[in-house]
């Protein structure tokens, strides 16, 4: 065998996963949530994730034919953005609005700034701000119909906390998941095993989510309604998203920052941002606005925790010392 060394130009990783190959173990990681939500809201659930995911599908396909670019729906990318932004609407959202929130997500947020890894914001929770904000209401409605009897009806444990306090809820309802809320938030168990998929398959590290859950935690642990009372703070974790978000949301390879301690400062980032916005804000929720502003945040946190290349350190330590000679 030759003792050669084989030399080439940079980068020198190699990595076997594809796009559409981290998109895939996304997809399969995502499906226990989107089971137990079809289960959970019945067959208007499942309408509204095939919906959505067709239309951010078409978007992207026909997007890339007007602008002859090429075709782009294999990388399995507009899938997961599809599906994500359904597992974040009501069950009982019109169907139209559905189609307007896809397309929202790939043509305003993905691909006119350039496509997937172009992007400045997760193009699902831009598709779902944008929700939020033009059909407020529609949104915000978490009535659900099933088989003409009404399953859950008023606020969602969130708002019950807020309005009502603590003795509200059902803590052990909020973790199995039998609470209203959207389709993919309300099972933390079925989350958490999404999760632990994507860290045993290597697509996430826990450097952004445990950074995020644990700030929180603190956050509302300190300033929370009640304060220093761990039950509200178990509460406030499997409630409104916040598991769904830290998890598959936060963790976006495209707009969180790619240094280690750059990840700790984003989460630490959403997590603060996530409790001021429920414990001193309007709205009970918080977790969609936390993430997009924190996305803003990630080419300054990148250039504030970029690390020193090799031997900087010596050479400005070597400069310090000859300055105080």
């Amino acid at each position: 065998m030759s003792e050669n060394y084989q030399v080439s130009s940079a980068p020198h990783v190699r990595a076997k996963d594809s796009t559409s190959r981290v998109m895939l173990y996304v997809i399969i990681a995502l499906l226990p949530a989107s089971l137990f939500g079809i289960f959970n809201f019945g067959i208007r659930a499942l309408l509204l994730i095939l919906i959505t995911i067709a239309t951010c599908i078409a978007c992207e396909w026909i997007f890339n034919i007007i602008v002859h670019k090429k075709n782009t729906v294999t990388d399995l990318s507009a899938v997961v953005t599809g599906l994500l932004l359904a597992l974040n609407f009501p069950a009982g959202l019109p169907l139209w609005e559905a189609v307007i929130g896809g397309a929202f997500a790939i043509l305003i947020v993905k691909m006119m700034f350039g496509g997937l890894g172009q992007n400045f914001m997760n193009p699902a929770l831009g598709g779902r701000c944008f929700l939020l904000i033009a059909f407020a209401a529609d949104m915000t409605n978490f009535n659900v119909v099933k088989n003409g009897v009404d399953v859950y009806t008023g606020a969602t444990p969130l708002a019950l906390i807020r309005n009502e306090g603590l003795n509200s809820v059902n803590v052990m309802d909020m973790l199995l998941g039998k609470t209203a809320g959207t389709i993919g938030e309300t099972s933390v168990i079925a989350v958490l095993i999404g999760a632990i998929i994507l860290i045993l398959c290597g697509v996430i590290n826990l450097r952004i989510p445990a950074s995020y859950i644990i700030t929180f935690a603190v956050f509302v642990f300190i300033f929370g309604a009640e304060r220093f009372n761990p039950t509200y703070v178990v509460a406030q974790l499997c409630g409104g998203g916040l598991m769904l978000g830290a998890f598959f949301m936060a963790t976006d390879y495209v707009t969180s920052p790619i240094t280690p301690r750059g990840q700790i400062v984003f989460g630490i980032c959403c997590g603060i941002l996530t409790g001021l916005f429920r414990c001193f804000g309007a709205n009970a929720e918080g977790v969609s606005f936390a993430i997009i502003l924190s996305n803003l945040l990630v080419p300054l946190i990148e250039k504030v925790t970029v690390p020193d290349a090799f031997g900087i350190v010596k050479v400005k330590k070597a400069k310090e010392a000859k300055a105080n000679e």
